[in-house]
């Protein structure tokens, strides 16, 4: 492992947990430009061999507990919400990446790029550039993403009320939203009082407030908070009758897919000199992170809070649609102009699934 790579400290964006590939694999041909928002079902389908089964949560999936979770986020507790410091990274947290570089033959076979079966074809734009700017473009994007709070419950964080970004993304039972893994479970523990809040803007929940049901993460994640898995999914309540996506769209989402693509990266940075206020993006082209992870970096300056944030491909900056196909998840203290997200391999495909698959009754 690279020296450098143990100097991983204060996260800029709030914990979040790694997804993605071991390793980047030999990946089929870029993607045509897809890109959708639609209330229709998501199917992807994987075919590389079945990875670990994924870790699942059971959180607020009473009526009863959706109320008090909801009554619970008041506006002062959100704008009180804070973002993670990162965790503290080892070997452990790194040590997948170690053994392939140990051992070349390792690598994963080869698996063909999936989308979410409502993915229509669009024009995808990469005019814009952007380093860490307020989102001003409009579209779905700014109903889609969104604001993530929790109780943290482990840790010398414990019962620190917290923020991150997420999702909210096409699938079967329309409720699932795509956020980072120590969005959900840091220290050993699932986070509490769960809720993602689409379209927040300077404290207004336009969209409405919706408690997690179930909490569901990557096996890496969930056993070593390995940081090349960084990835997670919530599923959502319905409120007043309704299911997430009915009431503000889904993004598509894409796995295996070539890397050093351009991409947009969202999120709601909360760390000066953000304060959690308002959507903000990246744009550029991915690179690999030549230190210690298998993620991909953009330049960008989100701080805290953009955790679990969406990284599209093919995104059209007319219509604010596109491919989420990773999330803000790290950055090296010695680097703040670069963000890192896990590469949506397998294990992120399988956390997708279990999450649309799971039943709302």
């Amino acid at each position: 492992m690279h020296p450098t790579a143990r100097r991983l400290a204060a996260l800029a964006v709030p914990a979040l947990a790694t997804a993605g590939a071991l390793l980047p694999a030999a990946h089929g041909a870029a993607a045509s430009p897809l890109s959708s928002v639609s209330t229709a079902t998501a199917v992807s389908t994987a075919t590389a061999a079945a990875p670990k089964p994924v870790a699942v949560h059971e959180a607020a999936d009473t009526k009863t507990e959706q109320r008090t979770v909801t009554k619970y986020w008041t506006l002062a507790k959100m704008e009180d919400a804070e973002p993670l410091d990162a965790p503290t990274t080892d070997a452990r947290r790194f040590a997948s990446t170690a053994a392939v570089l140990d051992a070349p033959e390792a690598k994963p076979a080869a698996v063909a790029p999936t989308l979410s079966a409502d993915a229509v074809a669009g024009s995808a734009t990469a005019s814009s550039k952007s380093n860490g700017a307020a989102w001003t473009g409009g579209g779905a994007i700014v109903k889609t993403a969104g604001r993530v709070f929790f109780t943290v419950t482990a840790g010398s964080d414990a019962g620190r009320n917290a923020s991150c970004s997420g999702t909210a993304v096409t699938s079967a039972n329309k409720s699932v939203v795509i956020t980072a893994g120590h969005c959900v479970k840091l220290n050993g523990a699932f986070h509490s009082n769960w809720v993602f809040v689409p379209g927040y803007d300077k404290g207004a929940r336009p969209e409405g407030t919706w408690p997690a049901t179930n909490l569901l993460t990557t096996p890496q994640w969930n056993s070593g908070e390995n940081m090349n898995f960084d990835v997670a999914a919530a599923v959502v309540a319905p409120q007043n009758g309704q299911s997430l996506t009915d009431v503000v769209g889904g993004q598509g989402v894409a796995f295996n897919q070539q890397r050093g693509r351009q991409m947009y990266s969202f999120g709601y940075p909360a760390g000066a000199p953000y304060d959690g206020s308002k959507l903000v993006y990246c744009s550029g082209r991915a690179f690999d992170d030549y230190l210690s992870s298998d993620d991909q970096g953009l330049n960008c300056t989100m701080t805290g809070g953009s955790s679990g944030g969406p990284w599209f491909v093919n995104f059209n900056e007319r219509t604010g649609t596109g491919l989420v196909n990773s999330v803000n998840s790290f950055k090296y203290n010695f680097a703040s102009f670069w963000m890192f997200g896990p590469y949506f391999g397998p294990e992120a495909e399988a956390v997708y699934n279990a999450a649309q698959n799971t039943s709302l009754t």
